[in-house]
């Protein structure tokens, strides 16, 4: 009796382990397939980064991204999205170095895997078909969480054979599904849909204004752009820009978001400045400004001794704009940023005219929002400042983002960024 009894002890302690053993292997199965699923899907932006330009290598993964995500078990997909999330956002953390919350980027990297964690979860939990997953999939690009609209799945394609246009997405999602569900002989219908899509031409016609325009190469560290001791070189510096490109018979000067480190509306000495060297060239800067009391982050277009303001119309959520009720924006604001205010807003689109060309203005991540191409706009002049998130992959992400929205569009946009990636981004 004692006998049997030992027996059936040791065989159920070795039941539970293999059972414990059997759970904790399935687990990390699932995390690990979810990080190479998360890998595929966000390769492309690291080729980018280091200008790694391999059209067919970009094509190959975005292909297995999505075919993955469509066939993996719903387990996969919890860390799918939360390494995806920490793939392309770790950076937002960044920001908190210049507050002195160092100590909250963890956290805040780990919030952000655990929100699109969730995302992708919630996509597998409907998904319980890979027609409805692919249905999502084609929604998620119209989903933005607190207003952060920088996810868009078929980004995947920006530098690959196939395109980005949201139609051509939903046939590429189409032909997987055909090669997925039909039976053997008949794939070839998916193969062939496939192909064709690598084929098809999306290229936009577009006219360059017959413009001079410099846009020089800025990378001031946010740690002195708001120091009151680096105001002075800070303005001399950007002078001497301007003065360079007068003396290089450009047209147009751009220079990136708050360039000025100063509320420029109210600096007088530093205006009149700018006003006399306009009817040598015409200069578009980034400054705060202030109206009312309330503060704004702004665009000044200079020329012939006249300027204009274009203030931002779409705030960066956490960044500029609390996007929760007041008495929580309260909160957080007194908590963490010394009781500071959020930023006032514009409440529509400006346009500038130069030379006779009328230009769109944006402000960083306004740029990448739809609200900001009403109507199409031939031309867009974009002003960034990275310096909050580098070095990190943002400018880039940032970069990829804006040939998105031209192509979109039909818009070419010229980019002045402060540690960032400033070029004219052609459809």
């Amino acid at each position: 009796m004692e006998a049997t009894t030992e027996q059936y002890l040791h065989h159920l302690a070795y039941e539970s382990f293999d059972n414990k053993f059997s759970r904790n292997y399935s687990s990390t199965f699932f995390i690990i397939k979810g990080f190479f699923l998360a890998l595929c899907f966000s390769l492309f932006i690291y080729l980018a980064h280091f200008s790694l330009h391999v059209k067919i290598l970009d094509t190959i993964f975005a292909f297995l991204g999505f075919y993955f995500l469509l066939t993996c078990q719903k387990k996969t997909l919890l860390p799918t999205g939360f390494f995806i999330g920490i793939f392309w956002f770790y950076w937002i953390s960044f920001s908190f170095r210049y507050y002195d919350l160092s100590y909250l980027i963890p956290l805040v990297i780990l919030g952000v895997g655990i929100i699109y964690g969730l995302i992708f979860w919630f996509i597998g939990f409907l998904g319980r078909t890979i027609e409805i997953r692919a249905i999502l999939l084609l929604l998620l690009s119209f989903f933005s969480p607190f207003g952060f609209n920088w996810f868009k799945p078929e980004l995947i394609f920006i530098n690959s054979y196939f395109s980005t246009n949201l139609y051509l997405y939903g046939l590429f999602l189409l032909s997987l599904i055909l090669l997925i569900r039909l039976k053997k002989q008949w794939k070839i219908l998916g193969l062939t849909l496939l192909i064709a899509l690598c084929f098809i031409n999306t290229k936009n016609t577009f006219i360059k204004p017959s413009l001079h325009v410099a846009i020089p190469i800025m990378n001031l560290s946010q740690d002195k752009k708001w120091e009151k001791r680096y105001k002075n070189e800070i303005t001399k510096n950007n002078f001497a820009f301007i003065n360079k490109a007068i003396n290089d018979k450009q047209d147009l000067i751009i220079l990136p978001e708050s360039a000025f480190p100063t509320y420029l509306n109210l600096d007088a000495k530093t205006l009149e400045k700018l006003k006399l060297l306009s009817y040598k060239i015409t200069i578009l800067t980034g400054a705060l400004s202030v109206k009312n009391n309330k503060v704004f982050n702004s665009s000044y277009l200079l020329k012939n001794g006249e300027f204009e303001v274009a203030n931002k119309v779409v705030l960066v959520p956490f960044g500029e704009k609390i996007p929760f009720p007041k008495f929580a924006v309260d909160f957080i604001n007194k908590t963490f940023f010394d009781g500071a205010d959020d930023y006032e807003s514009a409440t529509k689109v400006h346009n500038f005219t130069i030379d006779n060309y009328t230009f769109r203005n944006a402000i960083c991540f306004e740029a990448t929002v739809d609200k900001l191409y009403e109507n199409s706009p031939k031309y867009m002049i974009a002003i960034s400042n990275n310096a909050w998130f580098t070095p990190s992959i943002e400018p880039t992400l940032q970069n990829l983002l804006l040939k998105y929205y031209a192509r979109k569009y039909n818009t070419i946009i010229y980019h002045s960024a402060n540690s960032g990636i400033s070029t004219i981004i052609y459809p």
